[in-house]
């Protein structure tokens, strides 16, 4: 599997997939940046952003485009645009970068940032 195969893999498991795959894959502390009102913003521990995993507000119907990776030894930043539809069935849109560091036992996400955009019509 190709390093942008595998980052990718993990990052569509933050929008899918529940609090297993954010102990699994998030480092201890996480840089994160939403700016909706009300959104984790800061440095958290990854059992706090990992308990916000809840079914209640888990994604669905995720499109990622316009993907790209840069790597940078021990460190990968992946960026994408996401076209997801949130728990409510609202539509969300948004350019996401997210900042992944290698450890000894693999890939831990350490950076998350959303920047919202306008909702493509399907």
């Amino acid at each position: 599997m190709t390093l942008e195969t595998e980052l990718y893999r993990i990052e569509e498991g933050f929008w899918l997939s529940g609090e297993a795959h954010f102990l699994a894959h998030l480092d201890a502390r996480c840089l994160l940046a939403f700016p909706q009102a009300g959104e984790m913003h800061g440095v958290f521990d990854r059992t706090d952003v990992a308990a916000t995993a809840t079914p209640s507000n888990r994604w669905r119907d995720l499109r990622m485009s316009g993907r790209s990776l840069l790597e940078a030894g021990e460190v990968t930043i992946i960026s994408y645009r996401a076209d997801v539809t949130r728990a409510d069935g609202q539509p969300y849109a948004a350019l996401v970068s997210s900042g992944y560091v290698r450890r000894p036992d693999g890939w831990k996400l350490a950076f998350h940032q959303h920047s919202p955009v306008e909702v493509q019509a399907a």
